[in-house]
């Protein structure tokens, strides 16, 4: 077999704060890629912890891509932490019944601003915040403690609150090729054996195709 074995929901041996979180979420709206990981030493099991107001009734999607690299405390805002905005008060006075559930918002009252969607190869920093409905492009860098509010390009490197493009990693067309090649799309053995240039940003060493 080549690499570690992308079915494994347990810690890492010898890094214990590690954990394949594909198979260790329940909800099914949650969505992971082979090789994702979790780094909390507190508990890398139990990544779902961290996905906020995911109400099933919603039905928002957090879809998560392969190769990523997710840090303690890295959260996950969903569209359930909305409020309607379009009266004085923005409390929900439903939730509390005894007469005040007659303000039920309607379908469509609530913002909505659909699924999170993360792509592959995506490094988030210690305690990012993820607002709901943002697409973080492959390959992108997110600092420690950023709170992204807006989409985040492909192989950028974004920081602060709220987080904005601090560098792009490669230039235009560098990143053009790395977007049709797709490598963590590969079978693993091709990974394994090409990983020397993945690693080292040499992409003439990589196949075309």
């Amino acid at each position: 077999m080549y690499g570690p074995d992308p079915a494994n929901s347990h810690p890492m041996e010898g890094f214990p704060q590690v954990c394949f979180i594909k198979n260790t979420v329940k909800n099914p709206n949650i969505i992971i890629g082979d090789f994702t990981y979790y780094d909390d030493p507190e508990d890398s099991q139990n990544f779902e912890r961290n996905v906020l107001y995911h109400f099933p009734f919603i039905g928002d999607k957090l879809i998560i891509g392969k190769f990523c690299a997710i840090a303690k405390g890295v959260q996950f805002i969903m569209n359930g932490a909305n409020h309607s905005m379009a009266g004085f008060s923005t409390y929900p006075f439903y939730i509390f019944g005894n007469g005040w559930e007659a303000s039920q918002p309607q379908p469509g009252d609530l913002p909505y601003k659909g699924d999170t969607v993360i792509g592959n190869d995506v490094w988030m920093g210690y305690q990012a915040l993820i607002m709901p409905g943002i697409h973080i492009g492959n390959g992108a860098i997110i600092s420690s403690r950023s709170v992204v509010t807006s989409d985040v390009p492909a192989y950028s490197v974004v920081g602060g609150n709220p987080a904005r493009v601090i560098r792009q990693r490669f230039d235009d067309e560098t990143i053009s090729t790395l977007e049709k090649l797709a490598w963590w799309d590969w079978p693993v053995e091709k990974i394994t054996q090409h990983l020397p240039a993945i690693i080292s940003a040499d992409l003439k060493a990589l196949p075309d195709e």
